[in-house]
């Protein structure tokens, strides 16, 4: 029996390469929107982040997940982000 690749994607903040399970997909819409991906299908240009609130913080602290994704992000997405880790 074959063996399923295991899918690595690189967290924007610690540029750790983890497991795609591991890590949360925010997306901007070519709207302009910031948006969470559960699905991994949304268009638009992704950043991954690691499911941990401690790299969210720096990440929050540091603008490193707006600068990625060349848009401003305003609080009530940073919440969203934190509710989805808490999950």
């Amino acid at each position: 029996m074959k063996n399923k690749k295991i899918v690595l994607r690189s967290c924007v903040v610690t540029k750790e390469k983890l497991p795609k399970n591991e890590l949360l997909r925010v997306v901007r819409t070519p709207e302009g929107n910031v948006v969470i991906d559960t699905t991994g299908k949304v268009n638009g240009r992704g950043a991954y982040i690691k499911k941990d609130l401690e790299v969210l913080e720096k990440a929050k602290k540091t603008k490193l997940l707006s600068r990625h994704l060349e848009v401003e992000i305003n609080d009530n997405v940073y919440e969203q982000i934190k509710e989805e880790i808490n999950k």
